[in-house]
């Protein structure tokens, strides 16, 4: 019977570190899980890109650079490798689209042309998934986070190579500026 507190002090930090790997990797599955729902998202909003552009087709030359802008934001978005130049390059977009419905305020017809306000109201409801998706990554990002940082995680987040991840941080169509207000 000698042996067995000398087994127990050896076998409960073993099982805790076998238990708590088990917990990174669950928690790297759901990062990934998390960012597949952003991914899809800003697939389809960058799919509209050609069809707002093709419905906005007859405007003038100078008008037709903002259109141009938004398709070469939609190339940057796709070929950014980490999750900060995705968020940038997204935001880029974002401020191109919004010069695109801008664009529509100064043409009455693009107003009243139905395709035109079909691909607004779906990039409106697109942005809302992104903007659900993105907060989901984003509680999973800190949940893996404190998972790596704090103690004794830390010790077996060290040991094996965990690392904290980056926030998806992006400007969105649907959020708006606080209006400046002067006194």
């Amino acid at each position: 019977m000698s042996w067995l507190p000398f087994a127990l002090l050896l076998l409960v930090p073993m099982v805790w570190g076998i238990l708590t790997y088990n917990r990174f990797i669950r928690q790297r599955q759901m990062l990934m899980e998390a960012w597949s729902g952003i991914d899809v998202q800003l697939k389809r909003r960058h799919d509209l890109i050609p069809n707002l552009a093709e419905s906005v087709k007859g405007i003038s030359a100078h008008e037709r650079e903002v259109l141009e802008e938004a398709v070469a934001r939609r190339a940057d978005g796709l070929q950014s490798e980490n999750v900060q130049a995705r968020g940038e390059a997204e935001t880029a977009l974002t401020r191109s689209i919004k010069g695109i419905f801008a664009l529509a305020e100064a043409y009455p017809a693009l107003q009243a042309n139905r395709n035109f306000t079909d691909l607004q109201q779906t990039l409106t409801e697109i942005e809302d998934q992104i903007q659900y998706a993105r907060r989901y990554y984003n509680g999973t990002v800190r949940d893996f986070n404190t998972l790596v940082q704090s103690f004794p995680s830390n010790l077996i987040a060290s040991l094996c190579n965990f690392e904290t991840k980056e926030y998806f941080e992006l400007e969105l169509l649907t959020e708006r500026e606080a209006p400046d207000i002067a006194l």
